[in-house]
């Protein structure tokens, strides 16, 4: 088996931290004085803090100045936090732990690559934080999926070439990213949304046994 290491996108494919994103600006747009739908918070998936209060915003048609921006965000965060605080292992989704026993057992090394400033601790929350080699989180990176700064740096701390490397995203801008660094693409979730994807599954429950070693034996 060639040598090969894995890269996880956090929230969508290990954890599912979107529901308490939603319940926390649903929060800010009631206190604001509209409403924000599951709908609405489709929009926000995959794009910035700053970027998701000023799409909420456009949608309420609420105009607020630099200053109070900066204060609704770090409500924001503050209710979010609060409920990763409340997280636990049943929360981990369903698959994901079988495929890191997997991976343990091949000796596959893996990192987590996610945007979120907050993945060190959701990881710890849910017990995962020690399994990692490393974690590249939105505290590390200056440039966004799909630009590929995250799965480069994670090939890095791998001490893996970016071709020896295989990905596992939720978003299209995360199987981008991973296809810009010209490493192997796996798309979790909608295959039609995810349709630039390597390889793509409906859930990591999906992923067949000989997977990995299927992958690094081309």
């Amino acid at each position: 088996m060639n040598t090969v290491g894995v890269i996880f996108d956090l929230d969508g494919v290990i954890v599912d931290t979107a529901k308490y994103h939603y319940l926390a600006w649903k929060s800010l747009a009631d206190s604001l004085g509209f409403e924000f739908t599951e709908a609405n918070n489709e929009l926000l998936k995959g794009v910035s803090r700053v970027r998701s209060l000023e799409i909420l915003l456009g949608l309420g048609n609420v105009t607020l100045s630099e200053e109070k921006k900066q204060e609704v965000l770090l409500s924001k965060n503050e209710h979010y936090l609060k409920y990763i605080h409340k997280m636990g292992a049943d929360e981990i989704l369903p698959g994901a732990e079988k495929l890191l026993d997997s991976l343990d057992e091949l000796g596959v090394k893996y990192v987590l690559g996610s945007a979120s400033k907050n993945a060190p601790l959701i990881l710890k929350q849910v017990g995962l934080f020690d399994r990692f080699k490393g974690i590249v989180d939105g505290n590390s990176v200056s440039k966004a999926k799909p630009d590929p700064e995250v799965f480069l740096i994670g090939a890095e701390k791998l001490n893996l070439k970016p071709e020896q490397c295989i990905v596992f995203e939720d978003a299209i801008a995360g199987v981008e990213a991973a296809n810009r660094a010209q490493m192997v693409s796996v798309g979790i979730g909608d295959k039609d949304t995810l349709s630039e994807a390597d390889y793509s599954f409906n859930d990591l429950t999906e992923i067949p046994a000989d997977f990995i070693e299927s992958i690094s034996n081309k």
